[in-house]
């Protein structure tokens, strides 16, 4: 069995999930995803300032349109570890950003990014890859690159607490989906693997109290009952 959290095994999931992942996140979540993206990063505020805004995990580019809308005058990078993400998301970004984003293939793990130098952080639906350890090293290293005072905000997809909605949830999202990625993919296994990493995830609890030992200002939020939570926040 792979260490499912290793980065090679994660890196190589999302490339091969790289070309449906956008319309699988929309069908895994009822088509709540986009509703819960705009609410995460409604967190982070609204500038007309230049602010240095970077999308962490930044996938296919689904925030970045409502990025550009809350930040219109601010400088944008996205990382992403997933050459295949990497690559299909660039057109995206010329045109959401004039052909003025930074887009970096990196591990946030282990990255270049200058120390300080972020107003604005976003992710959405990647904590739920990464295990004790390695959120360790990200809360660590998201304090790292934000400037004193600038804010972060997390989404992930969550183990709802209510029983009627977590039973139907994990059919649906351990049983069903794999179906549609098998016709979208002819894979099944890859798309099993979102409910694993759910499941073993549960909500963003344990994230929270691991970025407060960062010094960082850590509040949460629940979405929809919980089928997806929130961390947000300042650096101290």
């Amino acid at each position: 069995m792979h260490n499912i959290y290793e980065p090679k095994f994660v890196k190589q999931l999302f490339n091969q999930m790289s070309g449906s992942y956008e319309r699988m996140n929309y069908i895994t979540s009822f088509g709540f995803s986009i509703r819960w993206r705009k609410q995460f990063l409604t967190k982070l505020g609204k500038s007309n300032e230049n602010l240095n805004v970077i999308d962490l995990l930044s996938g296919l580019g689904e925030n970045w349109i409502y990025l550009k809308q809350n930040f219109p005058n601010s400088t944008f990078s996205a990382l992403d570890f997933s050459e295949e993400m990497v690559l299909k998301s660039k057109n995206k970004g010329n045109k959401v950003f004039k052909n003025n984003l930074n887009l970096l293939c990196e591990d946030i793990l282990e990255n270049q990014l200058e120390s300080h130098s972020f107003d604005i952080v976003s992710c959405a639906y990647g904590l739920k890859t990464f295990n004790e350890q390695q959120l360790e090293i990200l809360a660590k290293e998201i304090s790292r690159i934000l400037k004193p005072n600038g804010k972060f905000s997390f989404v992930e997809v969550s183990k709802p607490r209510n029983k009627f909605l977590y039973y139907p949830y994990q059919f649906y999202l351990s049983k069903i989906i794999p179906v549609l990625g098998k016709l979208f993919l002819g894979n099944p296994n890859d798309y099993k693997m979102l409910w694993i990493y759910t499941e073993n995830f549960k909500n963003c609890d344990f994230a929270k109290e691991i970025f407060k030992r960062n010094n960082l200002d850590v509040k949460s939020e629940n979405y929809f009952y919980g089928c997806a939570t929130g961390i947000y926040g300042t650096k101290l």
